[in-house]
Protein backbone atom coordinates (compact mmCIF):
# COMPACT_ATOMS: atom_id res chain seq x y z
CA UNK A 1 0.00 0.00 0.00
CA UNK A 2 2.51 2.02 0.61
CA UNK A 3 4.47 1.62 -2.52
CA UNK A 4 1.23 2.63 -4.49
CA UNK A 5 0.64 5.75 -2.33
CA UNK A 6 4.58 6.82 -3.35
CA UNK A 7 3.51 6.25 -6.82
CA UNK A 8 0.54 8.48 -7.14
CA UNK A 9 2.37 11.28 -5.56
CA UNK A 10 5.03 10.90 -8.22
CA UNK A 11 2.56 11.05 -10.69
CA UNK A 12 0.49 14.22 -9.26
CA UNK A 13 4.12 15.91 -8.68
CA UNK A 14 4.97 15.13 -12.28
CA UNK A 15 1.40 16.36 -13.36
CA UNK A 16 2.04 19.98 -11.29
CA UNK A 17 5.53 20.36 -13.18
CA UNK A 18 4.20 19.49 -16.26
CA UNK A 19 1.65 22.37 -15.90
CA UNK A 20 4.19 24.93 -14.35
CA UNK A 21 6.26 24.71 -17.41
CA UNK A 22 3.68 24.26 -20.27
CA UNK A 23 5.05 26.98 -22.62
CA UNK A 24 3.45 28.52 -25.55
CA UNK A 25 6.43 28.37 -28.52
CA UNK A 26 6.13 30.76 -31.62
CA UNK A 27 8.25 30.96 -34.95
CA UNK A 28 8.58 34.82 -36.03
CA UNK A 29 9.91 34.92 -39.67
CA UNK A 30 11.37 38.12 -40.81
CA UNK A 31 12.92 39.54 -43.94
CA UNK A 32 15.93 41.41 -43.24
CA UNK A 33 19.53 40.61 -41.64
CA UNK A 34 19.57 40.03 -37.84
CA UNK A 35 21.76 42.90 -37.71
CA UNK A 36 18.90 45.24 -39.11
CA UNK A 37 17.81 47.74 -36.15
CA UNK A 38 14.22 46.23 -37.10
CA UNK A 39 15.21 42.50 -36.57
CA UNK A 40 17.18 43.22 -33.77
CA UNK A 41 13.97 45.18 -32.19
CA UNK A 42 12.39 41.88 -32.92
CA UNK A 43 14.59 39.64 -31.18
CA UNK A 44 14.63 42.17 -27.94
CA UNK A 45 10.56 42.17 -28.48
CA UNK A 46 10.94 38.65 -28.10
CA UNK A 47 12.97 38.44 -24.88
CA UNK A 48 10.82 40.96 -23.05
CA UNK A 49 7.31 39.04 -23.93
CA UNK A 50 9.60 35.75 -22.70
CA UNK A 51 10.57 37.87 -19.26
CA UNK A 52 6.76 39.31 -18.79
CA UNK A 53 5.26 35.80 -19.29
CA UNK A 54 7.54 33.97 -17.03
CA UNK A 55 8.02 32.01 -20.15
CA UNK A 56 5.17 31.16 -20.97
CA UNK A 57 5.29 32.12 -24.38
CA UNK A 58 8.51 32.19 -26.12
CA UNK A 59 9.11 33.65 -29.45
CA UNK A 60 12.19 32.43 -32.02
CA UNK A 61 12.76 35.21 -34.58
CA UNK A 62 14.05 33.85 -37.80
CA UNK A 63 15.65 36.52 -39.83
CA UNK A 64 16.89 37.28 -43.16
CA UNK A 65 13.90 35.54 -44.88
CA UNK A 66 15.69 31.88 -43.37
CA UNK A 67 11.80 30.71 -42.72
CA UNK A 68 9.72 32.37 -44.85
CA UNK A 69 10.36 34.56 -48.19
CA UNK A 70 9.69 38.49 -47.36
CA UNK A 71 6.05 37.60 -49.74
CA UNK A 72 5.18 34.53 -48.35
CA UNK A 73 5.57 35.80 -44.50
CA UNK A 74 1.73 37.51 -44.38
CA UNK A 75 -0.17 34.03 -46.17
CA UNK A 76 2.40 32.13 -43.64
CA UNK A 77 0.83 34.20 -40.28
CA UNK A 78 -3.06 34.32 -42.00
CA UNK A 79 -3.14 30.25 -42.87
CA UNK A 80 -1.23 29.48 -39.32
CA UNK A 81 2.14 28.27 -40.47
CA UNK A 82 3.56 30.66 -38.28
CA UNK A 83 1.90 32.49 -35.54
CA UNK A 84 3.23 35.69 -35.93
CA UNK A 85 5.28 37.27 -38.25
CA UNK A 86 7.00 40.87 -39.68
CA UNK A 87 5.93 42.18 -43.21
CA UNK A 88 6.54 44.79 -45.23
CA UNK A 89 2.91 46.69 -45.54
CA UNK A 90 4.03 48.30 -49.18
CA UNK A 91 4.59 44.66 -50.61
CA UNK A 92 0.89 43.72 -50.58
CA UNK A 93 -0.49 47.01 -52.14
CA UNK A 94 -2.06 44.58 -55.21
CA UNK A 95 -3.80 43.04 -52.37
CA UNK A 96 -5.78 45.81 -51.03
CA UNK A 97 -4.10 49.77 -51.64
CA UNK A 98 -4.66 50.39 -47.39
CA UNK A 99 -0.91 48.42 -47.30
CA UNK A 100 -0.34 50.59 -49.72
CA UNK A 101 -0.60 53.74 -47.58
CA UNK A 102 3.02 54.77 -46.75
CA UNK A 103 4.58 54.01 -50.06
CA UNK A 104 2.77 56.87 -51.69
CA UNK A 105 6.04 59.44 -52.48
CA UNK A 106 5.52 62.50 -50.72
CA UNK A 107 2.83 61.59 -49.12
CA UNK A 108 4.45 61.89 -45.16
CA UNK A 109 8.24 62.62 -45.85
CA UNK A 110 9.12 63.43 -41.92
CA UNK A 111 8.76 60.88 -39.51
CA UNK A 112 6.42 63.58 -37.44
CA UNK A 113 4.36 63.14 -40.77
CA UNK A 114 4.85 59.51 -41.13
CA UNK A 115 3.56 58.43 -37.70
CA UNK A 116 0.36 60.99 -38.35
CA UNK A 117 -0.50 59.05 -41.20
CA UNK A 118 0.46 55.59 -39.19
CA UNK A 119 -2.68 56.97 -36.65
CA UNK A 120 -4.81 57.45 -39.48
CA UNK A 121 -4.48 54.34 -41.78
CA UNK A 122 -4.60 52.39 -38.48
CA UNK A 123 -8.27 51.66 -37.58
CA UNK A 124 -8.49 50.80 -41.58
CA UNK A 125 -5.59 48.67 -41.34
CA UNK A 126 -6.70 46.59 -37.97
CA UNK A 127 -10.31 46.17 -39.71
CA UNK A 128 -8.62 44.91 -42.87
CA UNK A 129 -6.19 42.77 -40.77
CA UNK A 130 -9.15 41.41 -38.38
CA UNK A 131 -11.12 40.50 -41.81
CA UNK A 132 -8.47 38.68 -42.61
CA UNK A 133 -7.81 36.35 -39.47
CA UNK A 134 -4.50 38.62 -38.50
CA UNK A 135 -3.87 41.28 -35.54
CA UNK A 136 -1.60 44.08 -35.75
CA UNK A 137 0.34 44.42 -32.57
CA UNK A 138 2.92 47.20 -34.03
CA UNK A 139 4.84 48.86 -36.63
CA UNK A 140 7.75 50.49 -37.06
CA UNK A 141 8.97 53.27 -40.24
CA UNK A 142 12.52 52.44 -41.83
CA UNK A 143 14.23 55.85 -42.63
CA UNK A 144 13.47 57.78 -45.63
CA UNK A 145 14.00 56.63 -48.60
CA UNK A 146 16.21 57.72 -51.60
CA UNK A 147 17.31 56.85 -55.03
CA UNK A 148 20.38 54.88 -55.01
CA UNK A 149 22.15 55.07 -58.45
CA UNK A 150 25.33 54.36 -60.30
CA UNK A 151 25.86 57.49 -62.16
CA UNK A 152 24.95 61.00 -61.54
CA UNK A 153 21.49 62.16 -62.10
CA UNK A 154 20.03 65.68 -62.09
CA UNK A 155 16.19 64.48 -63.40
CA UNK A 156 13.96 61.66 -64.25
CA UNK A 157 15.31 61.92 -67.90
CA UNK A 158 18.52 60.22 -66.22
CA UNK A 159 16.87 57.45 -65.13
CA UNK A 160 15.27 56.21 -68.41
CA UNK A 161 16.03 52.97 -69.29
CA UNK A 162 18.21 52.21 -66.19
CA UNK A 163 17.67 48.63 -64.43
CA UNK A 164 15.48 49.79 -61.45
CA UNK A 165 14.66 47.38 -58.49
CA UNK A 166 11.14 47.00 -57.58
CA UNK A 167 10.26 45.30 -54.24
CA UNK A 168 6.84 46.60 -54.08
CA UNK A 169 4.06 47.57 -56.49
CA UNK A 170 4.58 51.67 -55.41
CA UNK A 171 8.28 51.34 -56.41
CA UNK A 172 7.22 49.16 -59.72
CA UNK A 173 4.91 51.95 -60.45
CA UNK A 174 7.62 54.55 -60.33
CA UNK A 175 9.77 52.72 -62.55
CA UNK A 176 6.85 52.67 -65.03
CA UNK A 177 6.55 56.39 -64.39
CA UNK A 178 9.94 57.45 -64.76
CA UNK A 179 10.56 55.20 -67.60
CA UNK A 180 12.71 52.54 -65.82
CA UNK A 181 13.18 48.96 -66.33
CA UNK A 182 11.53 46.94 -63.47
CA UNK A 183 13.29 44.41 -61.85
CA UNK A 184 11.98 42.21 -59.03
CA UNK A 185 13.92 41.80 -56.37
CA UNK A 186 13.54 41.29 -52.81
CA UNK A 187 16.13 42.43 -49.62
CA UNK A 188 17.80 38.68 -49.33
CA UNK A 189 18.65 39.24 -52.70
CA UNK A 190 19.76 42.36 -53.41
CA UNK A 191 23.42 42.12 -52.44
CA UNK A 192 23.69 39.45 -55.24
CA UNK A 193 21.70 41.35 -57.74
CA UNK A 194 24.00 44.72 -57.63
CA UNK A 195 27.20 42.56 -57.80
CA UNK A 196 26.09 40.89 -61.00
CA UNK A 197 24.56 43.89 -62.70
CA UNK A 198 21.43 42.82 -62.79
CA UNK A 199 20.03 46.47 -61.18
CA UNK A 200 21.33 49.84 -61.46
CA UNK A 201 19.55 51.70 -59.63
CA UNK A 202 17.12 51.27 -56.73
CA UNK A 203 14.84 53.62 -54.05
CA UNK A 204 14.97 52.52 -50.65
CA UNK A 205 16.73 53.94 -47.20
CA UNK A 206 20.37 53.82 -45.99
CA UNK A 207 19.55 51.24 -44.12
CA UNK A 208 19.29 48.68 -46.60
CA UNK A 209 22.04 50.39 -48.55
CA UNK A 210 24.41 49.73 -45.91
CA UNK A 211 23.03 46.50 -45.05
CA UNK A 212 23.13 45.26 -48.65
CA UNK A 213 26.93 47.04 -48.93
CA UNK A 214 25.20 48.55 -51.82
CA UNK A 215 28.32 51.42 -51.97
CA UNK A 216 30.80 48.54 -53.11
CA UNK A 217 28.21 48.78 -56.50
CA UNK A 218 26.70 52.15 -56.85
CA UNK A 219 28.65 55.31 -55.41
CA UNK A 220 25.57 57.66 -55.22
CA UNK A 221 22.61 57.98 -52.83
CA UNK A 222 20.06 60.86 -53.57
CA UNK A 223 18.45 61.50 -50.42
CA UNK A 224 14.96 62.49 -51.58
CA UNK A 225 13.30 61.98 -48.13
CA UNK A 226 10.48 60.74 -50.48
CA UNK A 227 8.13 58.46 -47.96
CA UNK A 228 9.07 56.15 -45.01
CA UNK A 229 7.44 52.74 -45.57
CA UNK A 230 6.60 50.60 -42.22
CA UNK A 231 7.31 46.79 -40.77
CA UNK A 232 4.35 45.42 -39.32
CA UNK A 233 4.52 42.64 -36.81
CA UNK A 234 1.43 40.79 -37.63
CA UNK A 235 -0.16 37.77 -35.52
CA UNK A 236 -2.01 35.13 -36.36
CA UNK A 237 -5.85 35.67 -34.64
CA UNK A 238 -6.75 32.18 -33.36
CA UNK A 239 -3.06 31.86 -32.00
CA UNK A 240 -3.64 35.52 -30.45
CA UNK A 241 -6.97 34.12 -28.93
CA UNK A 242 -5.37 31.32 -27.72
CA UNK A 243 -3.34 32.86 -24.89
CA UNK A 244 -4.56 33.29 -21.87
CA UNK A 245 -5.75 37.24 -20.87
CA UNK A 246 -2.16 37.97 -18.96
CA UNK A 247 -0.58 36.11 -21.66
CA UNK A 248 -1.92 38.60 -24.04
CA UNK A 249 -1.61 41.73 -22.17
CA UNK A 250 1.58 40.96 -21.50
CA UNK A 251 2.09 40.51 -25.53
CA UNK A 252 0.59 43.86 -26.26
CA UNK A 253 2.64 45.41 -23.98
CA UNK A 254 5.74 44.22 -24.79
CA UNK A 255 4.77 45.11 -28.58
CA UNK A 256 3.46 48.66 -27.32
CA UNK A 257 7.06 49.16 -25.72
CA UNK A 258 8.91 47.75 -29.38
CA UNK A 259 6.65 50.24 -31.34
CA UNK A 260 8.17 52.84 -29.25
CA UNK A 261 11.42 52.44 -29.26
CA UNK A 262 11.55 51.32 -33.00
CA UNK A 263 10.73 54.32 -33.97
CA UNK A 264 13.04 56.06 -32.07
CA UNK A 265 15.91 53.82 -33.04
CA UNK A 266 14.76 54.35 -37.28
CA UNK A 267 15.15 58.63 -36.39
CA UNK A 268 18.37 57.77 -35.16
CA UNK A 269 19.30 55.44 -37.46
CA UNK A 270 18.54 57.87 -40.64
CA UNK A 271 20.95 60.05 -39.91
CA UNK A 272 23.80 57.29 -39.04
CA UNK A 273 23.38 55.72 -42.17
CA UNK A 274 24.21 58.42 -44.37
CA UNK A 275 26.76 59.18 -42.40
CA UNK A 276 28.08 55.60 -42.61
CA UNK A 277 27.13 55.37 -46.66
CA UNK A 278 29.41 58.68 -46.59
CA UNK A 279 32.60 56.94 -44.75
CA UNK A 280 32.31 53.57 -46.79
CA UNK A 281 32.47 56.29 -49.71
CA UNK A 282 29.61 56.78 -51.08
CA UNK A 283 28.52 60.57 -52.23
CA UNK A 284 25.23 61.31 -50.21
CA UNK A 285 23.69 64.04 -52.24
CA UNK A 286 21.43 66.60 -52.12
CA UNK A 287 18.96 66.25 -55.24
CA UNK A 288 18.94 69.12 -57.57
CA UNK A 289 15.77 71.52 -57.36
CA UNK A 290 14.87 69.81 -60.92
CA UNK A 291 14.93 65.84 -59.84
CA UNK A 292 12.91 66.98 -56.85
CA UNK A 293 10.27 68.66 -58.86
CA UNK A 294 10.14 65.40 -61.17
CA UNK A 295 10.01 63.17 -58.78
CA UNK A 296 6.98 65.32 -56.71
CA UNK A 297 5.30 65.37 -59.76
CA UNK A 298 5.57 61.33 -59.84
CA UNK A 299 3.97 61.27 -56.22
CA UNK A 300 1.46 63.41 -57.51
CA UNK A 301 -0.03 61.12 -59.93
CA UNK A 302 0.71 57.68 -57.77
CA UNK A 303 -1.38 59.87 -54.94
CA UNK A 304 -4.29 60.29 -56.88
CA UNK A 305 -4.22 56.88 -58.50
CA UNK A 306 -4.03 55.29 -54.97
CA UNK A 307 -7.49 57.31 -53.64
CA UNK A 308 -9.15 56.04 -57.17
CA UNK A 309 -7.97 52.68 -55.80
CA UNK A 310 -8.38 53.04 -52.52
CA UNK A 311 -12.15 54.81 -52.37
CA UNK A 312 -13.85 55.81 -49.57
CA UNK A 313 -11.26 54.24 -47.50
CA UNK A 314 -8.62 56.08 -48.65
CA UNK A 315 -10.64 59.02 -48.37
CA UNK A 316 -11.10 58.54 -44.56
CA UNK A 317 -7.87 57.93 -43.98
CA UNK A 318 -6.35 61.06 -46.01
CA UNK A 319 -9.59 63.63 -44.40
CA UNK A 320 -7.98 62.23 -40.85
CA UNK A 321 -4.05 62.71 -41.74
CA UNK A 322 -4.98 66.53 -43.21
CA UNK A 323 -6.84 67.12 -39.96
CA UNK A 324 -3.98 65.95 -37.99
CA UNK A 325 -1.61 67.92 -40.15
CA UNK A 326 -3.82 70.72 -39.85
CA UNK A 327 -3.82 70.36 -36.10
CA UNK A 328 -0.10 70.16 -35.65
CA UNK A 329 0.35 73.20 -37.58
CA UNK A 330 -1.98 75.45 -34.94
CA UNK A 331 -0.51 73.43 -32.03
CA UNK A 332 3.22 75.10 -33.24
CA UNK A 333 1.90 78.55 -33.81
Amino acid sequence: MQRRHVSFAAIALSLCAGTAFAQTKWDLPAAYPATNFHSENLIQFAKDVEAATAGKLKISVHANASLFKANEIKRAVQGGQAQIGEVLLVNFENENPIFGTDGIPFLATSYADSKRLYDAQKPVLDKLLAGQGMKLLYAVAWPSQGIFAKKEINSVADLRGIKWRAYSPATGKIAELIGAQPVTIQAAELSQALATGVIESYMSSGSTGYDTKTYESLKYFYDTQAWLPKNAVIVNKKAFDALDPTTQAALTKSASEAEARGWKVSAEKDVYYKKALADKGMKVVTPSPKLMQDMKQVGGIMLSDWQKRAGPDGEAIIAAYNQSEKSASKAKK
